[in-house]
C-alpha cells in the first residue's frame, strides 16, 4: 500500500477539470469506470490493513467472548478516519498517471 500520510489527495471536496479528468482515455465515462475500480482496490486494502492493526491489540474475554476496544485500538481507527477517503485517493493516483489502464477491446482491432 502507498503511504498514506503523504498522499496529496485532498480530505474534502474539489471540483476536476473534466477535460484533463478523461484526457487519458477520451472518455469520461471509461475514465471514471477505471477510477471507481482502482477506489475499490485501495478500500480493500485500506480495509485489511487496519483489520490487521486493530487484530494487533485486540483483547478478547475468555468469559463473554467479546472483543474489548483498548486506546490503541481507538487510535488506529482515529487516524485511518482522518485519511483521504478510497475515491480521493484512486482520483489523485489518476491524475498523476499512477494507474495502469488498457482498453481491450481497442487491443483487438
Amino acid at each position: 500500500m502507498n503511504d498514506l500520510k503523504n498522499s496529496q489527495a485532498p480530505v474534502t471536496t474539489v471540483t476536476i477539470n473534466r477535460e484533463e479528468f478523461d484526457r487519458p482515455t477520451e472518455n469520461i465515462y471509461e475514465a471514471i469506470s477505471i477510477v471507481a475500480k482502482r477506489a475499490g482496490q485501495i478500500n480493500s486494502e485500506i480495509k485489511k490493513e487496519l483489520l490487521e492493526k486493530l487484530e494487533e491489540f485486540a483483547t478478547y474475554s475468555d468469559s463473554l467472548e467479546e472483543v474489548f476496544e483498548n486506546k490503541e485500538q481507538i487510535e488506529v481507527s482515529k487516524f485511518y478516519e482522518k485519511l483521504p477517503k478510497p475515491h480521493a485517493l484512486a482520483v489523485q493516483e489518476w491524475l498523476e498517471d499512477k494507474i495502469y489502464h488498457r482498453n481491450t477491446e481497442k487491443d483487438q482491432e
